[in-house]
């Protein structure tokens, strides 16, 4: 008995293996890792088979890609950022008081760049580094201060708030330029804004 249907004019392999593309566009205003993140919550709904291999192709492997290298990344700056400090000061204190801002400055760029809607992007991580840079600049500002009115016999209370006192209008005036200079990047003006526009949020 032979039963007379439609197949398919080509069967594309993968790995020797039978495979189906299966392609699809972003609708307006949903980034690429919710919507990620939201195929491989269909794959646990729909129930498929353990026989069946999934992965990501094109702009969504990158994506990935990059996500699974921007945590080291992020943490070899961070630790790079120490032992400068920690040859410069030649202590293994001092650099971490100028470190403790870092976490609420990647955790205020984390939430804006959820705010906006958009990923942690490759463009998105080199803006968290650049704000890292920032971050720190203020802290050696007021560090290399508070030591040295340390060393001229004030005691720890009053070198670190005089210290902030004479270093806050510095700190203010470049805080301000970079900010200035990366608001209208975070606009997203011009072309090939949606690009560099994660930079200038996350700064």
């Amino acid at each position: 008995h032979v039963d007379r249907t439609a197949g398919a004019l080509t069967v594309n392999q993968l790995g020797q293996l039978p495979a189906v593309t299966i392609s699809y566009n972003l609708p307006p205003g949903v980034a690429l890792g919710d919507s990620v993140t939201r195929i491989d919550q269909l794959k646990e709904q729909v129930g498929m088979p353990t026989t069946i291999g999934t992965s990501f192709a094109g702009t969504a492997k990158i994506f990935q890609d990059s996500l699974a290298n921007q945590g080291l990344l992020i943490g070899g700056a961070i630790l790079t950022i120490y032992i400068v400090l920690g040859m410069l000061y030649e202590s293994f204190i001092h650099p971490l008081t100028i470190l403790t801002g870092l976490p609420s400055a990647v955790l205020g760029a984390v939430v804006a760049l959820r705010f906006a809607g958009m990923d942690i992007s490759v463009i998105a991580v080199i803006g968290i580094l650049m704000l890292i840079g920032i971050v720190k600049k203020n802290g050696i500002m007021m560090v290399d201060v508070a030591l040295e009115l340390r060393r001229e016999g004030m005691s720890a209370v009053e070198s670190i708030h005089k210290a902030c006192l004479m270093r806050f209008r510095p700190i203010m005036m470049t805080t301000l330029a970079a900010l200035m200079g990366t608001f209208p990047i975070a606009l997203g003006t011009g072309a090939s804004a949606e690009l560099r526009q994660p930079l200038g949020v996350a700064v």
